[in-house]
């Protein structure tokens, strides 16, 4: 996976483009960007430009959306819209995602031997081509807005480095176009199809999505399954979020929280005096989420007597409060979950049968985190952002050696895990506000993603490290020295004697990474001059 280095243009080699054909190209986009005219429309025109002139069968304009990171196919070449539309990755993932993260290029010689590379629009046959691919930052004002990115019969090495340093240039071209397409995303509505609070582009997800609208218009009653900590509630808030009662109470209900002896209390209300210490009427969840939805959470729980008063609601759709004579409509929408299963539980006589049926008339199942592996670095970014938000050096961002340590990991806890870890993450945030692998709990250093609930689940094969061993280390090595300085308050010999170099060691670290001890003693944010 070579990176690209500044270099003059070699000649062509064999299979190349010809020197015309780039001066073409390069006129051609040069006009095209002086021109005016819509931004978007530019992008896409700039693309067939390239396909013109450039022996290229896809190719890919990704931007970074300024409202949550993610990285959006913007414009692109040979591409059909369900392919487009998939074209979503997050910052160190993928090779796109890893161009952006890093602000250098790569190519693939043979795309479909790397395992980084996604084949995310799955535009490729990947079992019959032989592609290569090529993907370049789009750099203006010394941000990284985007990347410009494209494939093509395979190529030897030699034609592979021409080709990225025709790119760069392209990418300069297109970088104030770029940034200003970029822009409009700020002023884009939400991205059709997946429900607020949802984070994630992978493929179990948009079944989870598509479900939800499916089924939200209905009054049919939903069972949610999965683990815990899959977001099964924050798909009941989705449901009843887009369906008819959206203007109406969401209540909710742990079944596991309560005793027995209170359960029912808290379903249906109780009228005063019905038992000791009930000193005055009190409403039940199924009142107070009358025209609305009542959600209620590890129904796997439920006593089997609570389960046949369930039942009755169901079936009649009414109920009386404890101690009382009046019978009360449960103008309710019933969505229900749990972490168990439940057919087991009818075979085994814990949960009655006719129950299950009425609640299983949708069931949903919500899929465990390591079986949407490429939505666990935009779910950390989400949460990081949340936890660290309003820091005074920037947005907090994960290192390459942590992106690979939480993709390898099971994650038996799901999304609530890497929620916490995060959290954990946030606040041991040094001023360089990266997250290293010693912000991470013990559990995540060297574990296994085979380590999951039954063995083999979710099992997607070996997966290549993020980052190069070198990168790694440069970053965990620059972030340690930021620390040092900061603790010593810039004091070079105090930071040095403390990460065990000396002096001089410490000067030669200091020029290789751009910074400035005097910085951090006038408490300014250190200098940075080769972050890309």
């Amino acid at each position: 996976m070579p990176a690209s280095s500044p270099a003059s243009f070699a000649a062509p080699t064999a299979g190349s483009f010809s020197p015309s054909s780039q001066l073409a190209l390069l006129r051609g986009l040069t006009a095209l960007v002086n021109g005016g005219g819509d931004v978007t429309e530019q992008l896409e025109r700039a693309l067939g430009l390239m396909a013109e002139h450039l022996p290229i069968i896809h190719g890919m304009v990704t931007l970074v959306d300024p409202r949550n990171g993610e990285i959006r196919t913007s414009a692109a070449f040979g591409l059909n819209p369900a392919e487009r539309r998939r074209g979503h990755y997050h910052q160190g993932e993928g090779v796109t995602g890893r161009v952006i993260a890093s602000g250098r290029a790569m190519y693939l010689r043979d795309a479909g031997a790397e395992p980084l590379f996604l084949n995310r629009t799955r535009s490729r046959d990947l079992t019959r081509e032989r592609v290569s691919f090529l993907c370049v930052p789009i750099r203006l004002h010394g941000e990284v807005v985007g990347a410009l990115s494209v494939d093509h019969h395979r190529a030897d090495a030699g034609t592979l480095e021409d080709e990225l340093e025709l790119l760069h240039i392209i990418a300069a071209l297109l970088a104030p176009t770029a940034l200003e397409s970029r822009e409009r995303m700020a002023e884009a509505a939400p991205s059709p199809g997946r429900p607020a609070g949802f984070v994630g582009n992978s493929e179990a997800m948009h079944e989870v999505y598509a479900q939800i609208a499916q089924v939200a218009p209905s009054p049919a009653t939903v069972l949610l399954e999965g683990e815990s900590g899959t977001g099964k509630e924050l798909a009941a808030r989705a449901i009843h979020a887009s369906s008819p009662r959206a203007d109406g109470p969401f209540v909710s209900l742990n079944c596991a929280a309560l005793p027995e002896s209170l359960m029912e209390s808290e379903l249906f209300g109780h009228e005063r005096g019905a038992f000791t210490g009930a000193v005055q009427m009190r409403k039940g969840r199924f009142e107070l989420a009358a025209g609305g939805t009542l959600f209620l959470d590890e129904v796997g729980e439920l006593s089997p007597a609570t389960q046949a008063r369930l039942l009755r609601v169901l079936q009649e759709r009414a109920f009386e409060r404890l101690g009382g004579m009046e019978t009360l409509r449960a103008d309710v929408r019933i969505i229900t979950a749990t972490n168990r299963d439940l057919e087991r539980m009818v075979e085994a006589g814990s949960f009655r049968r006719d129950l299950f049926y009425r609640l299983n008339v949708f069931p949903l199942r919500l899929p465990p985190l390591r079986d949407r592996q490429e939505d666990i670095l935009p779910l950390a970014a989400h949460f990081l952002g949340c936890f660290a938000a309003g820091g005074a050096h920037g947005r907090p961002h994960l290192s390459l050696a942590v992106m690979d340590m939480l993709q390898r990991y099971a994650w038996p806890g799901n999304v609530r895990e890497l929620q916490n870890v995060m959290e954990r993450a946030a606040l041991l945030l040094g001023p360089e506000r990266v997250v290293l692998p010693q912000h991470l709990p013990p559990a995540l250093h060297g574990a296994a993603r085979a380590a999951a609930p039954e063995e083999g689940a979710g099992d997607t094969g070996p997966r290549l490290p993020v980052g190069s061993l070198a990168e790694r280390l440069d970053e965990v090595e620059r972030a340690s020295i930021v620390e040092a300085l900061a603790a010593c308050s810039g004091h070079m010999g105090n930071a040095a004697a403390a990460l065990g170099l000396t002096e001089r060691v410490m000067a030669l670290r200091l020029r290789k990474y751009g910074l400035s001890y005097k910085s951090f003693r006038e408490g300014r944010r250190p200098a940075d001059s080769t972050r890309s």
